[in-house]
């Protein structure tokens, strides 16, 4: 690989920057001084730049606690974007697993292994994600047997999959579902005459919300957690 696409990879710089690096004489190959940003270096090369070592990024996982009014996507010309919240190199790489609605908060993971992305959201697996839902009206414990049975959904063919409902109080419940229709959470409980108030995601597959992550933060996901993603399914906006 071109040395200046090395470096341009493996970090924030530019093709055109790497080159008056080269320049300024801040760039090392094997311990000398590189002076042609278009060299071809080795697989195996040692990179430096002012003394750090260059290596180039493996596939990035992290958890994000979405907080209200950030969209569930790469770009947004009229508001803050998920991928804006994480801090890291080549951030046009990262890809979002599962999306929530503007209004909604809690668990989004984001990644740029893109062969991972589709185990969560593929249709053909079976991915549950647990939310914690606030609603306008009270809630009936007759409800909890409906969303076992499965919700009829307008404009829907079939009913939604049968889904787990844990009734806390009068106004908040929390909600395992294992598909991803658009907007299906508030639609199942507005088809049953309520209306969601707030709805914050605490899981997905078998990876759970840090309760250390403030609105906002996020933390790279653990070997462990990277391989319990389980299964996917296909997520929408929830």
């Amino acid at each position: 690989m071109r040395l200046d696409k090395y470096i341009s990879n493996a970090s924030d710089y530019s093709r055109s920057e790497v080159k008056k690096l080269v320049k300024q004489a801040l760039v090392e190959v094997d311990g000398i001084v590189a002076t042609n940003p278009g060299a071809i270096i080795a697989p195996s090369a040692k990179v430096y730049l002012n003394g750090d070592h260059v290596t180039m990024p493996g596939p990035r996982y992290f958890m994000l606690n979405k907080p209200a009014g950030v969209v569930s996507a790469t770009k947004n010309s009229e508001h803050p974007t998920a991928i804006d919240l994480i801090n890291t190199p080549r951030t046009e790489l990262l890809q979002i697993a599962g999306r929530l609605d503007i209004d909604a908060t809690g668990l989004l993971l984001i990644t740029d292994d893109g062969q991972w992305n589709h185990s969560i959201t593929s249709p053909r697996s079976d991915c549950r994600k647990t939310y914690q839902v606030t609603v306008a009206e009270p809630l009936n414990s007759h409800l909890v047997e409906k969303f076992l049975e499965g919700i009829w959904l307008e404009g829907e063919k079939r009913r939604c999959l049968p889904a787990v409902l844990e009734i806390e109080d009068d106004h908040h419940a929390q909600l395992t579902i294992s598909e991803g229709k658009y907007h299906q959470v508030k639609r199942m409980f507005s088809a049953q005459g309520n209306l969601v108030t707030e709805l914050h995601r605490i899981q997905i597959g078998n990876i759970c919300l840090d309760p250390a992550l403030a609105p906002g933060d996020y933390r790279a996901l653990t070997p462990l957690e990277i391989t319990l993603n389980g299964a996917g399914g296909k997520e929408q906006n929830a």
